[in-house]
């Protein structure tokens, strides 16, 4: 994929497209087309129009557009669209824990909800190399509740920058997400806002910030994966929003 370069002085040109579709969703949509040509041929209209609604939920799940990453080491760029459910200080997962991973100690951790009307493309936080991927089976609780990080099919990732700063973050399978997907495996270099995976249908992003961070989302915003800046290395602020 060519690389597209903008800045805030106008470097770049944009311009609105429809988003494609991934490929792991087009099956899908042909499946759910050729059942609504099925009903429509045999003039079964009551099944016929509910069928091509979904057809066309299909295709806007698996959407895939294009997102502009903000370039500055100091920032973590949310991995996932969607709502930010939860920010609590935790002890990282054991799987992101021990030698070349992170420390047992808590840091904060930002959850982002994924409902099944968001883009489910993920996105790395960070430039760096993938020193761990670790995928855990489990439940299908709903993704929203604290503890699905700790309970639901679950798939963790460790970045590691050049110079050491690292990053973990878990994709979570939710209340009827069946399979998550990896575009990535350990010991490939990813550029931050880099795609890395899906989860179907509904789930959630864990992102364990570094020490001494906190985040530069509220509860309750939306982010958009590898546009939003999550958070800035080493900045610690209290921020407030109002829901209006």
């Amino acid at each position: 994929m060519a690389i597209e370069k903008y800045s805030n002085k106008g470097l770049g040109e944009a311009k609105w497209s429809f988003p494609p579709v991934h490929p792991e969703g087009r099956k899908f949509a042909v499946i759910a087309a050729v059942i609504t040509l099925f009903f429509a041929l045999m003039a079964w209209e009551t099944l016929a129009w509910p069928m091509a609604g979904i057809t066309a939920w299909v295709l806007a799940f698996f959407r895939d557009p294009k997102r502009v990453t903000p370039l500055d080491e100091k920032y973590i760029i949310a991995p996932a669209d969607g709502l930010v459910s939860l920010i609590v200080p935790v002890k990282p997962p054991v799987e992101l824990q021990g030698e070349g991973g992170l420390a047992d100690e808590e840091m904060m951790r930002v959850s982002i909800f994924m409902s099944v009307f968001d883009v489910h493309i993920n996105r790395t936080p960070i430039e760096g190399t993938v020193k761990r991927q670790a995928y855990i089976s489990g439940k299908f609780l709903n993704a929203d509740l604290d503890k699905a990080s700790e309970e639901n099919e679950r798939q963790h990732f460790l970045v590691e920058r050049n110079d050491g700063l690292k990053v973990g973050f878990t994709q979570i399978a939710g209340l009827v997400a069946r399979r998550i997907m990896s575009f990535v495996k350990e010991g490939d270099f990813v550029a931050a806002g880099q795609r890395i995976g899906l989860i179907r249908f509904g789930s959630r992003v864990d992102v364990y910030l570094p020490k001494g961070t906190t985040p530069n989302v509220v509860l309750g915003q939306r982010s958009i994966a590898g546009e939003t800046i999550l958070a800035v290395v080493g900045e610690m602020k209290e921020i407030e929003g109002v829901g209006q």
